[in-house]
């Protein structure tokens, strides 16, 4: 245990070292490290490769886990060494990333680099991949951790999608890990995990429900407060305003846009009848919803046992409420969103658990502590058709009767999946 204490003290130093080594500097040019990251990504998303359709089939739809890997792979993968090279200068910035995001306009705005932020994080992967069978441990390490650190930044615009692509990478970072663990020198698995340690802290569901709060609730206070205003002592003129605004009337395809958009038919209509008739009665219905972000923001942040207890009450309230805002602010189940940080935890402390094993054996292994569990993860070898394959982690957290898992692969040989839902099951190559 003091020896991972030990590492866990000198992990912020030692990564941005590493990271500073790739940059222009190593080479004797100066750059800044004072620019705001995201000024650094919005160029590197302008500088992707504008691959044709056939190349970028070639290169994403097919499965390309444990196979050699042929020279057109790495033809086309080379064409991201420019975004790449303003992706890995981001993530040694020593200043706060801040989008430039107006979120004036409610549930409609627009988020343009949440989309380019997960290509960056499959295009690293491949580029791991092809660097790992040349012998470049730096590359990969490198594109990795720069992927890992734009996936933190992502949710630094502070709405709830962006922290869902921050997991998202996050799960594909160490996923990429664990299928070629057997690549990797024991040195560059041990930066990686230092560096994973080093990157921004997590952005937090709880956080964004506020961002959320602002987008939607705080929004529509805004719009109808106005056309009170515009409309002093005629609600009728009010309510007729109400119905003729087109941002207000496109509300119902945004009010539930985490992840889908509300099915509720004739919204305004539910609406009007549950707010009696007027705009004030409609003015009450969305105040109604702010307590009820607050106690989200609280259970979002309770660990695990009491999260599942509290979020299953509060899932109940929400589908017997009769405010139509509620149900259409509020998605049900919404315990995904807390699952996923939840996974993103297990995951990363897997991946220092399975570093420590290369490094140090059985003991190393077990100097890491689950942080769902009373003890070190679970470890298995893990057999694939008969074969040793590597070995398998896995938590005492579960996604329902799944456990959360990886496999670091040792050997070679036919694709599986590495990491849960879909744990040790054949994928086509």
């Amino acid at each position: 245990m003091q020896h991972w204490k030990t590492i866990m003290k000198t992990t912020k130093l030692t990564c941005l070292a590493l990271l500073i080594l790739t940059l222009p500097a190593a080479r004797g040019e100066p750059f800044r490290t004072d620019i705001n990251p995201a000024l650094l990504y919005y160029r590197a998303f302008l500088m992707a490769p504008d691959l044709p359709q056939a190349d970028r089939d070639y290169l994403f739809t097919n499965n390309w886990q444990g196979q050699k890997l042929p020279e057109r792979f790495g033809e086309i993968v080379a064409k991201y060494d420019s975004e790449f090279n303003l992706v890995r200068q981001a993530a040694n910035a020593t200043a706060p990333c801040d989008w430039g995001i107006d979120m004036s306009p409610g549930p409609f705005t627009q988020l343009p680099h949440l989309a380019p932020t997960k290509k960056v994080a499959q295009a690293a992967q491949l580029r791991a991949m092809w660097s790992l069978q040349h012998g470049n441990q730096t590359g990969a390490r490198d594109d990795l951790l720069a992927a890992f650190v734009l996936g933190r930044n992502a949710s630094r615009d502070g709405t709830v999608i962006g922290a869902l692509v921050q997991n998202a990478v996050e799960a594909l970072v160490y996923a990429t890990v664990a299928a070629n663990f057997n690549q990797f020198s024991p040195e560059t698995l041990k930066q990686l995990a230092y560096g994973f340690d080093a990157a921004p802290a997590r952005g937090t569901m709880a956080t964004a429900i506020m961002t959320e709060k602002s987008n939607h609730v705080d929004w529509l206070l805004n719009i109808i407060r106005k056309i009170q205003q515009a409309n002093p002592g005629n609600d009728a003129k009010v309510l007729a305003a109400i119905r003729k605004d087109k941002d207000l009337a496109e509300f119902d395809n945004f009010g539930d846009g985490w992840e889908k958009q509300a099915q509720m038919t004739n919204f305004w209509q539910h609406v009007f009848v549950a707010a009696g008739g007027t705009s004030d009665g409609i003015l009450k219905l969305v105040l109604e919803s702010e307590p009820l972000y607050l106690r989200l923001v609280k259970i979002l942040t309770l660990p695990l046992p009491e999260f599942e207890d509290q979020i299953q009450k509060f899932d109940m309230e929400v589908q017997k409420t009769q405010n139509p805002f509620v149900t259409a602010l509020f998605p049900s189940p919404l315990q995904p969103l807390r699952r996923k940080e939840f996974r993103s935890q297990a995951e990363q402390a897997m991946v220092h658990a399975a570093v420590e094993y290369k490094l140090h054996g059985e003991a190393g292994l077990k100097c890491v502590m689950d942080p769902f569990g009373k003890g070190p993860f679970a470890s298995q070898r893990f057999m694939f058709d008969g074969v040793d394959r590597g070995f398998e982690l896995t938590s005492d957290y579960s996604f329902g009767k799944v456990p959360c898992g990886i496999i670091f692969v040792e050997k070679e040989g036919p694709p599986f999946s590495v990491s849960s839902p879909n744990l040790g099951k054949a994928v086509k190559p």
